[in-house]
């Protein structure tokens, strides 16, 4: 699939989870979503961005605008070399949490996307890739 586009942000401090939904918010209008679209990725992008901060002591993300004809996609990848997720389908499970959240994080993020997908080994990070299509 094509990437029209890619930006790549370092997630280390609070500040730069407002940054990654900031730029998640001008690459949704970019790549066409509408205001519900939009607000679905930015919401799920926060989440991880969150995610990657609290839990992964720090981590990125890559943006891509792809596109197959007649379609587009805003595409997310955030990595970090945390502690990884020893259960991840408990994890995706709402009401779980292994800090002070609500643990609607990542099971959220999963329900406001067109595509999910994660990749965790404990003791070498989480991979999490979601996309939102228009």
């Amino acid at each position: 699939m094509p990437t029209l586009k890619t930006e790549r942000l370092e997630i280390r401090v609070s500040d730069d989870v407002v940054r990654v939904r900031q730029l998640t918010r001008a690459l949704a209008i970019e790549t066409g979503l509408g205001l519900v679209d939009q607000t679905k990725i930015i919401t799920a992008a926060s989440e991880l961005a969150r995610n990657a901060l609290d839990y992964g002591g720090g981590g990125s993300v890559v943006m891509e605008v792809q596109e197959i004809p007649g379609r587009r996609a805003l595409r997310l990848t955030f990595e970090d070399q945390g502690p990884g997720i020893a259960d991840i389908e408990q994890a995706l499970k709402d009401g779980f949490t292994s800090g002070k959240g609500m643990g609607l994080g990542l099971g959220g993020a999963k329900r406001l996307c067109n595509e999910f997908s994660i990749e965790s080994k404990p003791g070498e990070g989480t991979k999490v890739m979601i996309a939102r299509w228009k």
